[in-house]
C-alpha cells in the first residue's frame, strides 16, 4: 500500500487535532467514540505491515521518500524493517488498551486527554519508521509534549514536579544526542541513517558520539543511574499515562541503541561493552532489590520495569562478549533477539500491571499496598487476570516474560557464567516483589471496608485485560512469529556492528 506509513502517522494526529477542535463540553462520549474509531482504523490499516512484510530480507520496506530540506540533506524518508514493525504495532495496540482501560476514568478535559494519546500514537509510529536522522529527532522530541501534558494535567497531587522532572531529564539527554546527529550529518553530507553505518570514524570520535547517544537513549530506557525520573513519572501519571509510558516510550531507548549506537559506533560499543554490561546488571539486581521494599504499587511496578529493561541493554552489549568467547554469530543473535523480545513482552506485561493498578485505584483512590487485602473476595475476575500478569512479570515459563529473559541468560551463559548468574537473579527477585505485592493485595487480610464494597471489572476493562492476556500467552507459548520477523534484521545489525568479525 502506497504511503501506508504516512497514513499511520498522520491519521491519528489529525484525528487528535479534530477532537481538540470539537471539544467535549456537551457530550464527552463523542470524543471517546471518535478516538476509538481512529485507533481501530489505524490498527486495521497496519495489517499490511504484517501480511505483506517480507521476512526473508533485512531491507527497508514500505519506503516513502519526499524532499523536505534538500540543501541540508533533510528529507521525509520513511521505511520499516523487522525491528521497527513490531514496535509500530505495539504502539497502536497500546493506545487501544489505554482507551479501553480508562474509558470512564477521566472526567475532566476528556477531549484533550484523548487527543494527547492519539497524537502520541502518530508520533511514535513516526519515530519507529524514520530513516532520516533529523526526522527521527523531530518525532523523538515531539513525544515529550503529549506525555508532559498527560502527567502534568491528569496526574496525581505531585504531578507538576514529576512532569517537569521527566521533561528536563529527557530533553537534556536528547540535546546531547542532537549534537552527535549534527556531527554525523556534517561528516557524511546528509542525514540518511543507513549511510552512517559505513562512515569511517576514529575510536576516540566514536566514544564521544557513544556518550552523546548514551544520554539520549539511556535516560529513555531508563538505565541506572539516570533512572530516577521514572518512578516519579509513573507514580504521578494517570493510569493511561503509565500504560503508554511503560509499554512504548521506554522502548525508544532500546530502539535507539539498536538503530543508532550498535551500527554507527561499533568500535566504541565494543570498547565500552563491559561498562554497559555492568550498568545493566546493577539495574537488574539492585533495582529489583529496591522494588522489594516499595509500599506503593505503582512505584513497585516502575522499579520492576527498570530491572526488566536492564535485560535489553545487557543483551545489546553482551553480544560482543559472546561473539569473542564463542566465535559464534548465532549465539550473539540469540542474545540480541532475546533482548528485543524482552522489549515487546514487557510492553504487554507492564501495560497490564499498570492497567490493573488503575482499575483498583479508580475504586479505592489509593495505591498503598497496606490499604488492600482480600480483593479476591469481591473481584475474582480481576484477581485471576492479575495472577497471570504477576506470574509473567516473575518470568513464569509459558508466558512471554520468560522467553526473552531466558534467551539472554542462555546466550550469556555461553560467554560468561557470572553475567548469566547475576542476570538470572531477576527470576528470584522478580518473584519476590511481584508475589509479595500480589499476596498482600489479593489474598491478604481485609483491612478496609471499602474492599468489601468493590465491584469486579466488567465490560471494556475485561476486554482490555483479555487482549493483553492473549498476547502474553501467545508469545509465551509460540514466540516464533515475532522471532521470525526480526531474525534477518538482527543478523544484518550484527554484521554492520562488526560482530561477525570478532
Amino acid at each position: 500500500m502506497q504511503n501506508l506509513l504516512s497514513l499511520l502517522i498522520w491519521l491519528p494526529i489529525i484525528a487528535g487535532l479534530f477532537i481538540l477542535y470539537i471539544g467535549d463540553d456537551e457530550n464527552p462520549n463523542s470524543s471517546r467514540y471518535i478516538a476509538l474509531f481512529t485507533v481501530l482504523l489505524t490498527l486495521i490499516l497496519s495489517y499490511p505491515l504484517l501480511s505483506q512484510f517480507n521476512y526473508a530480507t533485512h531491507q527497508m520496506q514500505f519506503v516513502e521518500f519526499k524532499q523536505w530540506l534538500p540543501q541540508l540533506g533533510v528529507h521525509y524518508h520513511l521505511g520499516v524493517d523487522g525491528i521497527a514493525v513490531p514496535l509500530i504495532i505495539l504502539s497502536i495496540f497500546t493506545t487501544l488498551i489505554v482507551l479501553l482501560a480508562t474509558w470512564d476514568s477521566i472526567k475532566q478535559k476528556v477531549a484533550q486527554y484523548l487527543a494527547a494519546f492519539l497524537i502520541m500514537q502518530g508520533l511514535l509510529v513516526g519515530v519507529f519508521s524514520s530513516l532520516n536522522a533529523i526526522l527521527f529527532y523531530v518525532f523523538f522530541e515531539a513525544t515529550l509534549i503529549p506525555m508532559y501534558l498527560i502527567i502534568g494535567i491528569w496526574g496525581s497531587d505531585n504531578r507538576v514536579y514529576a512532569a517537569i522532572k521527566f521533561f528536563l531529564y529527557t530533553l537534556i539527554g536528547s540535546l546531547l544526542m542532537l549534537v552527535a546527529l549534527l556531527y554525523l550529518g556534517v561528516q557524511s553530507s546528509g542525514f540518511t541513517i543507513a549511510a552512517w553505518y559505513n562512515l569511517p570514524l576514529l575510536l576516540h570520535v566514536q566514544i564521544l558520539i557513544f556518550i552523546a547517544f548514551f544520554f539520549g537513549f539511556a535516560i529513555k530506557i531508563p538505565m541506572w543511574p539516570v533512572h530516577t525520573w521514572l518512578p516519579d513519572a509513573h507514580t504521578e501519571a494517570p493510569a493511561g499515562g503509565s500504560i503508554i509510558l511503560a509499554a512504548v516510550l521506554l522502548k525508544l531507548g532500546g530502539y535507539g541503541f539498536l538503530r543508532f549506537v550498535l551500527p554507527i559506533v561499533p568500535d566504541a560499543s565494543q570498547h565500552l561493552a563491559w561498562v554497559m554490561i555492568a550498568l545493566s546488571l546493577i539495574a537488574i539486581v539492585y533495582i529489583a532489590i529496591v522494588a522489594i521494599v516499595q509500599t506503593d504499587m505503582k512505584k513497585l511496578i516502575a522499579y520492576s520495569s527498570i530491572s526488566h529493561m536492564g535485560f535489553v541493554t545487557l543483551g545489546c552489549f553482551a553480544i560482543f562478549v559472546v561473539a569473542q568467547r564463542t566465535g559464534s554469530m548465532m549465539d550473539a543473535a540469540l542474545v540480541l533477539e532475546g533482548a528485543y523480545f524482552v522489549m515487546i513482552s514487557h510492553g504487554f506485561i507492564s501495560g497490564a500491571l499498570f492497567a490493573g493498578v488503575g482499575f483498583i485505584y479508580d475504586r479505592m483512590h489509593t495505591r498503598q499496598i497496606a490499604d488492600f487485602g482480600g480483593v479476591v473476595n469481591t473481584m475474582p475476575i480481576f484477581a485471576s487476570f492479575m495472577m497471570l500478569f504477576a506470574m509473567a512479570n516473575a518470568g513464569l515459563p509459558g508466558t512471554s516474560g520468560f522467553v526473552g529473559e531466558f534467551m539472554v541468560i542462555l546466550g550469556s551463559m555461553k560467554a560468561n557464567f557470572w553475567i548469566a548468574l547475576m542476570a538470572a537473579t531477576t527470576l528470584v527477585f522478580g518473584a519476590a516483589y511481584t508475589l509479595w505485592m500480589y499476596k498482600r493485595v489479593i489474598f491478604g487480610k481485609v483491612v478496609s471496608q471499602k474492599v468489601e464494597q468493590l465491584q469486579d471489572i466488567r465490560g471494556l476493562e475485561v476486554l482490555a485485560f483479555s487482549l493483553l492476556a492473549g498476547f502474553v500467552l501467545l508469545f509465551g507459548l509460540y514466540p516464533a512469529p515475532l522471532l521470525d520477523m526480526i531474525h534477518e534484521s538482527i543478523h544484518h545489525l550484527l554484521t554492520v556492528s562488526s560482530v561477525s568479525k570478532l
